[in-house]
């Protein structure tokens, strides 16, 4: 979960498939705010799945960037097309007020593609859907297709002006180490919609140190794909290994014990110093020093996630230098 948690505090954000224990969604939302000092919401569906296969989806946000607005509903599946019934969502980008719709999809994998084209072609009806509940909104259809976006099945979505994000390379990770095998994950998005969007695939073994025996064993068989609304370029997070997290946590509590009492000053503090400021985590620790040099403290306003309200708790900290 720790590993889960590095890769997914980079998105505001993030719509999870195949949730298959009570509390994990929880588990993951607080190791979220730890690491990254802001707030995180979440919505989980209910159990879906035929027969005695059953999971459920969920949706992770950052509160500061994105605002739940409500109709989050396990989507009605009166002909029955779906294993696994979608979740709806709609969302607003706070700084912007933009308004969008979501849908988090898992399509049966099956036999064969033949299994996998009926829900694939019922992606369609979703979408419309969509647009009949929020005419005048964007909408985007996110998940795990086991289906290559090259694949005829997609006709019938195509049609409707929907497009992938993701167009070249694989996300499912093959045994062989840096090694993809199929394209099977992806964002569908209206491109004159969304002008400005952009995104990729998150090698998150790379970042991680892991190789794909163990990411595949211990964290997941899948990458994960993102979109930035505004077109920008996704800014990794300097990795943390839980042994130097614990190093850094044992040298803290040793200066304090020492009745050490030196200052973190913005323009010369570590990352890890950095870390100890209330609402300030590793993701707000590297934008810090990124913007170096710093007038005074009350420019950290402009730092994403960092208001009125938390500059005056880091500054009543008593930590930073005067």
């Amino acid at each position: 979960m720790d590993k889960v948690a590095a890769v997914a505090q980079h998105m505001d954000l993030i719509g999870l498939q195949e949730v298959m224990e009570g509390g994990v969604v929880t588990d993951l939302e607080r190791r979220l705010e730890s690491l990254t000092g802001d707030e995180w919401g979440s919505l989980v569906s209910r159990e879906v799945g035929r027969g005695s296969y059953q999971e459920q989806y969920a949706f992770l946000y950052r509160e500061d960037v994105i605002g739940y607005d409500g109709g989050a509903a396990v989507y009605l599946d009166t002909q029955d097309v779906f294993s696994r019934e979608p979740l709806l969502a709609s969302f607003r980008v706070k700084d912007s007020g933009k308004r969008f719709t979501a849908a988090n999809v898992h399509i049966l994998y099956g036999d064969s593609k033949a299994d996998r084209t009926p829900e694939i072609r019922a992606l369609a009806d979703i979408y419309d859907l969509m647009k009949e509940m929020a005419p005048d909104q964007p909408a985007i259809i996110m998940g795990d297709f086991n289906m290559a976006p090259s694949e005829p099945a997609w006709r019938d979505v195509r049609a409707l002006g929907l497009r992938p994000l993701v167009t070249r390379g694989a996300t499912t990770l093959s045994s062989a180490n840096g090694r993809y095998a199929n394209l099977y994950d992806n964002i569908w998005h209206v491109p004159s919609e969304w002008p400005k969007a952009s995104g990729g695939i998150f090698r998150f073994p790379q970042y991680l140190g892991m190789t794909h025996k163990m990411a595949r064993d211990v964290v997941s068989d899948h990458a994960p794909v993102y979109m930035s609304l505004d077109g920008s370029k996704l800014a990794l997070v300097p990795h943390t290994s839980k042994s130097t997290a614990q190093t850094a946590t044992s040298g803290r509590s040793m200066a304090g014990s020492t009745g050490g009492s030196s200052c973190i000053d913005l323009n010369r503090a570590s990352a890890q110093q950095l870390d100890r400021l209330p609402n300030v985590g590793p993701a707000r620790a590297a934008a810090i020093i990124d913007r170096r040099p710093w007038q005074s403290a009350s420019q950290l306003t402009r730092i994403k996630g960092i208001g009125k309200g938390r500059l005056k708790q880091i500054l009543s900290s008593g930590l930073l230098c005067s």
